[in-house]
């Protein structure tokens, strides 16, 4: 059943960028992938089983992980004049995961 209410949460917010995006409002649109949805879970999961210091600790790194989302976003407004749509959001997908792994890497060591 839990499973199944975050699928279900994840449905209705692709739901919602989509109706968003067809509106005079579109942008609004890459506000909503931002909604703590999925923060949510992860906080209430790690703050519930592993106890508080752990907690503080995934959002410690959870504000650190907004670096590869900018750096996703600074090479897709980018790319987007050189390349079409598609292999624009490939590249600024890979850039993603390359800040991320440099993140986790980075935290690693910490």
């Amino acid at each position: 059943m839990n499973l199944l209410l975050k699928a279900l949460i994840g449905a209705l917010m692709v739901l919602l960028i989509g109706l968003l995006a067809r509106t005079r409002n579109y942008y609004v649109a890459g506000l909503l992938p931002l909604f703590p949805t999925f923060a949510l879970m992860a906080h209430y999961i790690v703050g519930s089983e592993r106890g508080i210091a752990d907690l503080k600790a995934t959002i410690v790194f959870g504000m650190w992980a907004v670096v590869p989302y900018l750096a996703y976003l600074a090479s897709l407004y980018w790319l987007v004049d050189r390349l079409r749509l598609l292999p624009a959001l490939l590249v600024a997908l890979c850039v993603w995961g390359i800040t991320a792994a440099g993140a986790v890497l980075l935290w690693q060591r910490h």
